[in-house]
């Protein structure tokens, strides 16, 4: 059977915004997660708009190595134009990074050169800043091509769609997230990779917010043979109403299959890697037992000012084994400071 990589969502999704709305608080962002093929190492790559301040674009990037290393880097940067050569808007980009949809939900390129500071998992884990005097020159051309339909929440079930219309949508804002290969050639100072993976793009646009966020568990991949799986859960809640909880399977044709997260691994602690991170998707053909285990972690770092109690969050990539397959995927989790062990 063959794959609508489409989704059924309409191609002008895929195109940025090209001007700064007029609404505040709304955000246009690319962001992609990237995992080499054999697990040496992970990205993090992404550019969000958010208005009023249009004229700087944030920019994010974590190279984190399974030996512990990582390169980082966040900065606020001049935009790039965001009409490409087809006279569309195409391209996302900011300083020394940028994306552009080559062809939508088909093809996507990624490309960086500048500077980042190099620094450890475990450093991060600390919340440690990574030190400017230890920058070195990173470039790389990648190109991302889709290979499962995309998801957007709130399609998979009622339930879920009932949750994010009840509030949880604020905290996501709206998007759609589709599961790539990744070819590209890598620069960090004088080493050089030319390597092949997986990984996950993500498309978001509009209204997000932070205030009463309480955590969540969020994981995907895409294995050699096609098949694949995403979910994203919140904790249960406190009030006792239902938490968002969604998710998918992919046979490696036709279209996604719903699925819910019914057992998954909560952030109980910060670790820079090794984690045992196993779930079960629930399905109408019964339960799907995926194994996993990160090869390294990072912390998100945020420029913004957080509420107090803010979930720390931790992104990280897996190596994950279902039905006998492997393949490295993504995985963040977040859970408030005060529920976690130190």
């Amino acid at each position: 059977m063959p794959v609508d990589l489409t989704g059924g969502l309409p191609v002008e999704r895929e195109y940025v915004l090209a001007e700064c709305p007029d609404q505040p608080d709304i955000r246009d962002a690319v962001n992609v997660w990237i995992e080499e093929e054999n697990g040496r190492f992970g990205m993090r790559i992404g550019i969000e708009a958010a208005s009023p301040d249009w004229d700087e674009h944030l920019i994010w990037l974590d190279i984190a190595f399974a030996d512990g290393r990582v390169m980082s880097r966040r900065s606020d940067e001049p935009v790039h134009p965001a009409i490409g050569p087809e006279g569309l808007p195409t391209i996302r980009g900011a300083g020394p990074l940028r994306f552009r949809c080559v062809d939508p939900f088909k093809k996507w390129t990624a490309s960086f050169k500048g500077p980042a500071s190099e620094t450890t998992a475990e450093a991060l884990m600390r919340d440690r800043d990574p030190d400017a005097s230890a920058n070195k020159d990173v470039a790389f051309e990648i190109e991302m091509s889709m290979v499962v339909p995309p998801w957007a929440p709130g399609t998979m079930s009622s339930e879920a769609r009932a949750a994010l219309n009840g509030g949880d949508g604020d905290f996501v804002s709206p998007r759609y997230e589709q599961l790539f290969r990744a070819k590209g050639d890598m620069s960090i100072g004088d080493e050089h990779y030319s390597f092949a993976g997986q990984g996950l793009r993500i498309r978001r646009t509009g209204f997000r917010k932070f205030e009463g966020f309480w955590g969540h568990c969020w994981q995907s991949a895409v294995f050699p043979s096609g098949k694949a799986f995403g979910f994203n859960i919140f904790p249960p809640r406190e009030d006792g109403v239902p938490n968002y909880a969604e998710g998918y399977v992919f046979a490696g044709d036709g279209a996604l299959q719903p699925a819910r997260p019914v057992d998954v691994p909560w952030m109980k602690s910060l670790t820079p890697g090794g984690d045992d991170v196993p779930l079960v998707l629930d399905t109408d053909s019964g339960p799907v037992r995926i194994e996993g285990t990160t090869f390294v972690n990072t912390r998100s770092r945020s420029h913004s000012v957080l509420p107090p109690d803010f979930p720390i969050v931790q992104q990280a990539h897996a190596r994950y084994r279902w039905d006998g397959e492997e393949a490295t995927g993504m995985i963040e989790r977040s859970t408030k400071p005060s529920k976690l062990s130190r």
